[in-house]
């Protein structure tokens, strides 16, 4: 059966050619003081494309040749991607904060034919390069020699996206032409429109990341909108370019709501005039954020969900049309979801609560009437294909994919993302999720952040152990935090061990990375008698 993305779906670079021909005077991005239109940004895609398919070898009958993109937010990067795209190749996007070693097995791992960076991170790659024998160019200009490119296909594969690593060394999720496109024809289906032509987009966000490339630049692309390119935030958080090119869609993350939410009233109300929508994703948002934003600006900020694998957009709360505090919303038209228990039975499916047994989870004892947690799984034409390079990992044979994220629903179909499975603590046999503790440890003025993980314990199996930053200037001791986690949570779910750090380690896009938090043996953590 056809898959009905296949109908509509446009590559990216045939919907720039799309917008250079309707309007190609205007304004496709804009980047400090320069600006790019759409029939100059089509021009520069056509030139790099043909160079780069008269550049890379052909290959011998498998997957198009890779192309590695290791650049900041500039138009550098945007044309990259769409060259990359128009020539029949695979985009392969890469954090040009990697270290060398980072670097190199993306590289090597993705077999890349060609890697387009800045010098100093051609420099970085260049020690050690002669691990790679897949690496077999490395240019930073290509030139302008003529060749036209292939014609791609829906099927075929766009972009190699790397996660985060968190069961190891990062991954690359294969993510065909399709599955770009219909994550925007999944969001053009909501009501009234997300995004139109007529829109400024602020393209803040990393654009080597899903969230970034689709979501940001992907959408400005598919809707001829104009987009605008930051590469340093700074301590503004990007608002002199909000006001300066009257920004209308801001797509962002919780640590720039917060930069916003936490800046003066009369200068974020005056550099949020133009906009109109305000969309938050990637990690949770904190409601008492969204709700000083709000406050500010007038703007309800909008949540959404997803990951890499689903380029990237799961959910919404534009879906139902209201944010509510703490959802991530509802499945977007054109995705299938299910909430799976972890006996295999679904408890939610597509709005309707599948089993009506009474809550057994602590969890949601306090919580308002709704399913169990369960795994989300998804089916939709937005779907990664599996991980680079045998597919591994992919969805299965209905076209089903666990997310490995706990959910779940309120009386009123809205989804409540609880934690990673990899995540949950059992304590006793009990569920203890990370995320409910760390917001109780963050509504205590002296937290500014905290992550909470198991650890082994002899007799309970796993314990609780909390990670805090302090609030600078804000003495607060781990006696104090384990008594305020006494009072509002189930003994079970207090942790046994405050651990005070500087920092928590993040990734890009403001996710805390679990994995490189360890116990110090040299450090004292607060920690509490046995008492489960």
């Amino acid at each position: 059966m056809q898959d009905p993305a296949d109908s509509f779906a446009p590559h990216l670079a045939d919907r720039l050619r799309r917008a250079a021909a309707d309007h190609g005077d205007r304004p496709a991005v804009h980047w400090r003081e320069a600006t790019l239109t759409w029939s100059e940004l089509d021009d520069r895609v056509t030139a790099v494309a043909r160079a780069m398919a008269a550049t890379v070898p052909a290959g011998d009958g498998g997957p198009p040749a890779r192309v590695a993109i290791a650049l900041p937010n500039t138009p550098d990067f945007v044309v990259a991607f769409l060259a990359t795209l128009r020539a029949g190749l695979v985009a392969v996007p890469v954090n040009p904060g990697y270290t060398g070693r980072e670097l190199r097995h993306v590289l090597a791992d993705s077999g890349a034919a060609l890697l387009l960076a800045t010098e100093e991170v051609r420099e970085r790659v260049g020690r050690g390069g002669d691990e790679l024998p897949a690496l077999t160019a490395v240019h930073t200009t290509l030139p302008e020699e003529p060749g036209e490119p292939p014609t791609a296909q829906p099927a075929d594969l766009a972009a190699l996206l790397y996660t985060s690593g968190t069961e190891g060394r990062p991954k690359g999720a294969m993510l065909p032409h399709r599955a770009l496109a219909a994550n925007h024809d999944q969001l053009a289906r909501i009501q009234p429109p997300v995004l139109g032509a007529d829109d400024t987009v602020l393209l803040a966000l990393p654009l080597f990341h899903a969230y970034g490339l689709n979501s940001g630049l992907g959408a400005v692309v598919h809707h001829g909108a104009t987009g605008v390119l930051v590469d340093e935030l700074g301590p503004d958080c990007a608002l002199d370019e909000i006001t300066r090119h009257r920004v209308s869609v801001l797509v962002g993350v919780p640590s720039m709501f917060q930069a916003w939410s936490a800046a003066a009233p009369d200068t974020v109300a005056a550099a949020m005039a133009s906009v109109r929508l305000a969309v938050c994703g990637a990690a949770p948002l904190d409601p008492a954020t969204a709700a000083r934003f709000t406050e500010a600006t007038g703007h309800p900020v909008h949540v959404g969900y997803g990951l890499t694998e689903t380029a990237p957009v799961l959910t919404s709360t534009l879906v139902g049309g209201e944010p509510k505090p703490g959802s991530i919303g509802r499945p977007l038209p054109g995705v299938a979801l299910r909430l799976v228990g972890a006996d295999g039975v679904d408890l939610w499916r597509d709005g309707v609560p599948v089993a009506d047994e009474e809550a057994d989870d602590p969890f949601l004892a306090d919580s308002s009437p709704g399913t169990d947690p369960g795994q989300i799984v998804v089916r939709g034409a937005n779907l990664f294909t599996g991980y680079w390079p045998d597919g591994r990992g992919g969805p299965d044979a209905d076209g089903w994919w666990a997310t490995g994220d706990i959910a779940y629903a309120d009386a009123d179909g809205d989804l409540f993302l609880v934690d990673r499975l990899g995540e949950l603590i059992l304590v006793n046999g009990f569920n203890v999720y990370p995320h409910e503790v760390e917001l109780v440890l963050d509504a205590h003025p002296g937290v500014a952040g905290s992550a909470v993980l198991g650890v082994p314990h002899p007799r309970t199996g796993e314990t609780v152990r909390a990670y805090v930053v302090p609030v600078p200037g804000h003495p607060v001791t781990g006696a104090e935090l384990l008594a305020h986690c006494a009072r509002n949570l189930a003994r079970f779910k207090c942790p046994t061990a405050v651990e005070f750090v500087d920092e928590l380690p993040y990734s890009a896009i403001g996710k805390v990375r679990k994995t490189q938090l360890r116990p110090v043996p040299a450090a004292r953590p607060t920690e509490v008698p046995d008492v489960h």
